[in-house]
């Protein structure tokens, strides 16, 4: 299976990995990756529900390069599809190479979210205007 090449979806965040993040070896962690992921997800899903929404599920996800120290973590968003009350996003995550342009993708996943309404009980989707 070839590599990809340019990332799927929009920009929703960016963010740098920084020390905190990472193991002694100098690799971050995949689940603050993750939490990224989720991070981006929520923004992307809410602006399309219109309102708050909740992470539901995250299917199959494997780390295929590391993310390092330094790296700028680029979260890509698209909205897969949506159901009654669920909104289904592929996410990739790449890293920018420190001080360089070089992109590589390191993981991705399919996540569903779900609209809540105000007394967090699971509501519609408005149709897209």
């Amino acid at each position: 299976m070839t590599e990809p090449t340019n990332p799927i979806g929009e920009l929703t965040l960016r963010t740098l990995a920084m020390p905190a993040d990472a193991n002694a070896a100098g690799d971050i962690f995949g689940g603050w990756v993750m939490a990224q992921m989720d991070l981006s997800c929520g923004i992307r899903a809410a602006e399309r529900a219109k309102g708050r929404v909740v992470t539901a599920a995250v299917k199959e996800m494997a780390f295929a390069k590391p993310v390092k120290i330094g790296d700028t973590l680029c979260i890509y968003t698209q909205v897969a599809g949506v159901g009654r009350t669920s909104i289904t996003l592929k996410v990739e995550a790449w890293a920018q190479r420190y001080l360089t342009d070089i992109m590589e993708r390191v993981t991705h996943a399919d996540f569903v979210m779900v609209a809540l309404d105000k007394e967090g009980k699971p509501t519609p989707v408005p149709a897209e205007e």
